[in-house]
């Protein structure tokens, strides 16, 4: 059962600037993991726009509740390149009240736009 659906898209020019002009927003943000491409150098600002992009698709999939923090929602690369959500805390809370169980995301980026889709799928539950 889908128990929610977020998307969200990014200029990628205007988040960059974010990022140069506000100081520790990267980390903020992105957990440490997130900053890096699996070979150890910095992710683009595509990249990243794009994961941005997922955390807040993944709080509308989740209601947007106010209370969710960055770090409890990690953008994992798994085999094939093939995006994932890892979460944590806060989120992983809210997403057991709603009766998540899994998660789908895709990203993506052209034209100076990031861009990405979170589906969450469980037995749904909402308790609050």
């Amino acid at each position: 059962m889908i128990i929610g659906v977020g998307i969200d898209v990014v200029p990628v020019e205007r988040f960059a600037r974010s990022l140069t002009r506000t100081p520790g927003l990267r980390d903020r943000l992105f957990t440490a993991a997130e900053q890096c491409t699996p070979s150890g150098g910095p992710r683009t600002g595509e990249s990243l726009a794009a994961r941005f992009a997922a955390k807040e698709a993944l709080a509308k999939a989740l209601g947007a509740p106010g209370d969710l923090r960055w770090h409890d929602a990690e953008v994992t690369v798994g085999e094939r390149g093939r995006p994932h959500l890892e979460v944590r805390g806060s989120v992983a809370g809210r997403a057991a009240q709603l009766g998540v169980t899994s998660w789908h995301v895709s990203l993506s980026h052209d034209g100076g736009i990031a861009s990405a889709v979170v589906v969450a799928e469980g037995l749904g539950r909402e308790t609050t």
